[in-house]
């Protein structure tokens, strides 16, 4: 695993916390899916950058 991967799957576990967060605050559902977006291509790009694939 290099820097920037590791980088981006911590941000991504990081935004899926925030998730959870907000809807256990009841926030308004367009900003839980703008979260969930943020850390569904947070995550997805660090698990492409690993070096597992070739």
């Amino acid at each position: 695993m290099n820097g920037l991967s590791t980088i981006l799957i911590v941000v991504g576990l990081f935004l899926l916390g925030g998730i959870y967060s907000f809807v256990k605050q009841q926030m308004p559902k367009g900003l839980v899916v703008l979260v969930a977006v943020g850390a569904a291509m947070c995550l997805s790009a660090g698990v492409l950058r690993l070096d597992v694939w070739s």
